[in-house]
């Protein structure tokens, strides 16, 4: 039998898997151009879509209506229509900081009980170089009983979504592409080129894009290491980072990266998904590895520095009343994926404070599932012996330090873990 042919232009009926902070956006922007499905396998999510709402944010009320092309469900029965997926489930690792394959490989089980011949699979989902074809291909080939690049095709396309930023939107961050063939690759670049208005990239093969994907956070992550290195020499110095990054930054090609906790579902865990697969051939990747311990130790020294103040003024730190302003992984998004703000509560609970979290953003419910935190709403004057503004929303920067400094009692300790109030209005910063 000669190999399938890939799907036409006019054949094509796509299904996106996954519909949170990536998939949704991208089945909306598939969706103004081609019959589009978008799936998930909660139910409330369907539901919630169905009624043109978006609680990530990502997407307007406005936007979901004017998708005519776009449906959704959450039958996995319903994907036996499509001959073109896309893959946008989670990869998180888990508590030992290892690659957590299982949504990928649920998603994929899925796919391979409701691929068709000559049918296309493009992921998205961040993973090690080599993991599509490792891991995901052979489940498919297993359910379906197809064979790959006979029978199906396979791409790999990273996401670059970044919630909360209504500049750099998915339509306008150019678009890496790959195939496991020339032809699919061409196939994968061509359907990508019909939204990304900036372009598309296409890479040699699905291994170079998985790779670009986690150096992209990588890098990125390991830059922010270095400075929160240096803001914990400089602490034991006395002398403030944030003027020392404003003299430096007046070199012109002195990179402008901030202190602070490294969270979010991309920089915080990526490159994790690297150094498993660095491990598994037999190298031990020390530079990222040091990064990440310092990155992950970000919060415990927030918490230590606020202590040692609190500890100065002589404020007992056992059933101590602290506040900390913001949950999410960065400002003005309700995203609470692996935020390292949960690092500083449960270090000011180690010495038995008692310790309110406020953020205007975040959901309750998602906040108790995630962290088994119960968010405080209205927040109470005079009540708090210490407060630290952890997240920089937009509402705690207008209520300036005046305002949130009136939350705490007389003499209590502020700290602006993300340098947006005035440096002699606050205690200490990073």
């Amino acid at each position: 039998m000669t190999p399938a042919a890939l799907p036409r232009e006019e054949q094509t009926r796509l299904a996106i898997i996954g519909l949170g902070y990536v998939g949704l956006p991208l089945a909306v922007g598939f969706g103004r151009k081609l019959a589009t499905l978008g799936f998930d396998i909660n139910s409330h999510r369907i539901s919630e879509l169905q009624a043109h709402r978006d609680h990530t944010l990502e997407v307007t009320s406005d936007e979901l209506k004017a998708t005519p092309q776009l449906g959704f469900t959450a039958d996995p029965n319903d994907l036996r229509s499509c001959n073109v997926f896309i893959v946008t489930v989670p990869t998180p690792i888990d508590d030992a900081k290892r690659p957590d394959l299982g949504p990928l490989e649920s998603a994929s089980r899925m796919v391979g009980q409701a691929i068709q011949r000559g049918a296309v699979v493009i992921f998205e989902s961040t993973v090690y170089p080599g993991a599509t074809e490792e891991v995901c291909v052979p489940i498919i080939e297993r359910e379906s009983g197809l064979r790959f690049n006979h029978d199906f095709y396979a791409g790999y396309s990273p996401e670059r979504i970044n919630p909360g930023d209504k500049e750099h939107r998915l339509e306008s961050i150019m678009k890496v592409t790959s195939g496991s063939t020339p032809e699919a690759a061409d196939f994968v670049d061509s359907l990508y080129r019909q939204i990304i208005t900036a372009g598309t990239h296409k890479a040699s093969s699905m291994r170079v894009a998985e790779a670009a994907k986690v150096i992209e956070n990588t890098q990125r992550d390991l830059n922010i290491a270095l400075i929160n290195e240096l803001a914990l020499i400089f602490d034991r110095l006395g002398i403030d980072t944030s003027e020392v990054l404003a003299a430096a930054g007046t070199k012109w090609n002195f990179l402008p990266f901030r202190p602070g906790l490294v969270g979010g579902h991309c920089i915080g865990v990526d490159p994790y998904y690297l150094t498993h697969k660095a491990q598994q051939i037999g190298y031990h990747p020390e530079v990222i590895l040091s990064g990440r311990r310092i990155n992950d130790g970000m919060g415990s020294h927030i918490a230590q520095r606020v202590i040692k103040h609190m500890i100065q003024r002589r404020l007992h730190v056992a059933n101590a009343n602290v506040l900390v302003l913001g949950l999410a992984f960065k400002e003005n998004c309700p995203d609470l994926r692996n935020t390292r703000v949960v690092d500083v509560v449960s270090e000011f609970r180690k010495f038995h404070a008692s310790v309110d979290v406020h953020d205007p953003w975040v959901n309750q419910a998602d906040a108790r599932h995630e962290y088994g935190l119960e968010l405080v709403g209205e927040l109470e004057n005079g009540k708090y012996d210490a407060i630290v503004l952890a997240v920089a929303h937009r509402q705690f920067v207008e209520m300036g330090a005046e305002k949130i400094r009136a939350l705490g009692k007389p003499g209590c300790v502020l700290f602006d873990v993300k340098q947006v109030l005035p440096r002699e209005a606050v205690d200490d910063r990073l």
